[in-house]
């Protein structure tokens, strides 16, 4: 069979065509994106951290990417409701994530558990990671300690033997078994749903000492109420850089920190991935966003995809066996 030459080149075209067509469709669909309002998704109550700094960068988004950027809470079950919503909404780059780094410990923790077994580094994209908490062992006035030392002391004593955390399985129970291992000591959690009401009962001294991050607590430590002892990092916090680290004062192997990130759906088009990671990059140099994020002790981090890609699953597969070793479970 034989085409005429009219006919060979007319297909030829419609082939060329097509080709091309294929190569610029995610060039062309990056150039129109975005083109209708985009849904940040946040897994825990308004008022919190993470959904704080998920309606600075939706504004600061919504101004850049000329649509509208929406904060949307989707609550419960130790914030995998939010996340499996978001593993398996449609990867237009629409509807995205921002959430704490629980969201690598939560499907360890309720393992088996309807809707919580996403696996954020297989099931979703990574866009970029926007901060860096530190955790800080905190303890009341009313202990009459000063250091890390002290408070081992108290505890093999008697005197000390709980301490408040916003659930089980967050980073703040990880850290206390951690902290537990490297001290010796065993000291019972007293979990709670969420900081707000460990904070109270801490104030109350119904608990004698917290793991907790630095917002929660910081105005009752500017107000002589309660004394941070330590912080968990390899380094110093630049928030309370006179505080020590648990290494420094002699207790290795008790690092744990928290962070916020970006995600979207998996197979998210690499062009959209890119503009929204570039973008976010920019938002976390500007000055007013930095004081926002100054406010709730949260250092700006930013990087490639590539980088938090990296950073989601080392943690989750730390966090699975961490899990395991000390057997912990939901509330």
């Amino acid at each position: 069979m034989t085409f005429a030459p009219t006919r060979r080149k007319a297909l030829s075209v419609a082939f060329s065509m097509a080709v091309a067509a294929a190569f610029s469709a995610p060039t062309a669909q990056a150039q129109s994106y975005p083109s209708k309002p985009i849904t940040i998704v946040v897994a825990y109550p308004a008022g919190g951290d993470t959904d704080v700094l998920a309606r600075v960068i939706g504004d600061k988004l919504t101004s850049r990417l000329g649509q509208p950027v929406v904060v949307e809470n989707r609550t419960g079950a130790a914030g995998t409701i939010g996340t499996a919503y978001v593993s398996k909404a449609r990867a237009d780059g629409y509807t995205l994530l921002l959430a704490p780094n629980t969201i690598a410990i939560t499907p360890h923790v309720l393992k088996g558990a309807a809707g919580a077994s996403t696996d954020p580094a297989a099931e979703l994209t990574s866009i970029v990671q926007l901060g860096g908490q530190s955790l800080f062992v905190v303890a009341t006035v009313s202990t009459g300690v000063s250091d890390v030392k002290q408070l081992v002391a108290k505890i093999k004593e008697g005197k000390v033997n709980s301490y408040a955390s916003p659930g089980a399985g967050s980073p703040m129970h990880i850290l206390g078994e951690l902290f537990d291992r490297s001290a010796g000591v065993k000291v019972t959690q007293i979990p709670y749903r969420g900081s707000a009401p460990a904070v109270a009962d801490l104030l109350g001294n119904q608990v004698p000492m917290m793991y907790s991050t630095l917002g929660p607590v910081a105005p009752y430590v500017k107000a002589g109420k309660l004394v941070v002892l330590g912080v968990a990092d390899a380094k110093r916090s630049p928030f309370l850089p006179d505080v020590p680290t648990l290494a420094e004062q002699g207790y290795k192997g008790a690092e744990v920190g928290a962070w916020q990130a970006l995600m979207g759906p998996k197979g998210m088009p690499a062009e959209v991935v890119q503009l929204l990671n570039r973008h976010v990059n920019e938002i976390l140099k500007m000055p007013d966003v930095i004081a926002r994020m100054d406010a709730i002790a949260l250092a700006p981090v930013g990087g490639d995809p590539a980088q938090l890609a990296r950073l989601v699953a080392g943690d989750y597969a730390r966090y699975g066996k961490l899990v395991a070793e000390f057997g912990i479970k939901a509330d």
